[in-house]
């Protein structure tokens, strides 16, 4: 796992707990299954497939974590996921302000937000199910801690700190796009090998590659081994069109991608981690 430094003290305020709040059931959609196929078809993607499909009960109270009172070291992370995903968000932004000043630009924060069974976004309603999204409407990362486990039980990735920290850093690079004015080419074509959305998602593995490389610069990592990279790159190979198609359906349908292969993935991280460069992340130019 990743050291982190155990002196500094995260930044909680970054991050919304809504756990343990009290949902109503989702609407039922189709047969059995559904879970998956909204699952699948929205991994580590920026738009929320469940718009209008997730009723809420009127009574719904909040009952989260109170973080601040959980995470006040940098060791907290090390005992608690939730105090780890904080301290995670906490070093993707600090790099991304330092960079946007570099480059003569704002950064402007956004919020993540922890939930569990299903939450209300800008972006419509989600449920766990739908896995981690970033909503281009509120400027927020929304995230159910379960999904992890989900990554390593249902899609074979090899779990770690740092598998965790690359699906935060991706929908964080969403959030990037959002700021940049790329994100908006997901909706150009939102299928096929060479789509605007394909190209969007290997960006934001681009993205999290770059963070990955500075983020011992952030002051809140102070080293990564080779290890965690393989850990990051595990997620990012266990989330490929090609490797979803193949467990699920038995073949692979190029046309019908809109994450990219398992081999784009891997190689779009590895560009940005290699590099550390903004500049590396240019998915939309040639072939990919």
């Amino acid at each position: 796992m990743p050291d982190y430094n155990e002196g500094r003290r995260p930044d909680p305020s970054q991050v919304q707990d809504v756990r343990g709040r009290r949902m109503g059931a989702p609407i039922a959609i189709g047969g059995g299954g559904i879970g998956l196929l909204l699952l699948l078809a929205s991994i580590l993607l920026g738009v929320n497939p469940l718009d209008q499909t997730t009723s809420f009960d009127g009574g719904s109270s909040q009952v989260g974590t109170d973080l601040s009172a959980e995470c006040q070291t940098g060791a907290d992370a090390n005992r608690r996921q939730d105090c780890r995903m904080v301290l995670f968000v906490n070093s993707i932004q600090e790099y991304w302000t330092g960079e946007f000043q570099r480059h003569g630009a704002t950064y402007r924060p956004a919020q993540t937000q922890f939930f569990s069974q299903a939450t209300q976004s800008a972006c419509g309603m989600a449920s766990s199910e739908s896995g981690p999204f970033y909503c281009p409407l509120d400027g927020k990362v929304y995230l159910d801690l379960g999904f992890f486990a989900e990554l390593q039980s249902r899609f074979g990735a090899r779990g770690g700190d740092f598998a965790e920290a690359y699906v935060l850093a991706h929908e964080y690079g969403h959030h990037i796009q959002n700021l940049i004015g790329t994100l908006e080419r997901a909706q150009q074509d939102r299928q096929g090998s060479q789509s605007g959305a394909v190209r969007v998602e290997l960006q934001a593995d681009c993205l999290a590659g770059v963070w990955a490389r500075n983020a011992t610069s952030t002051g809140y990592i102070t080293a990564l081994s080779d290890q965690d990279i393989a850990d990051g790159l595990s997620a990012a190979e266990a989330v490929g069109d090609d490797r979803i198609q193949k467990t699920t359906t038995g073949r692979v349908e190029p046309e019908k991608w809109t994450h990219g292969s398992a081999e784009q993935r891997q190689r779009w991280f590895g560009n940005g981690y290699r590099t550390g460069d903004l500049n590396a992340c240019d998915t939309f130019a040639g072939s990919i």
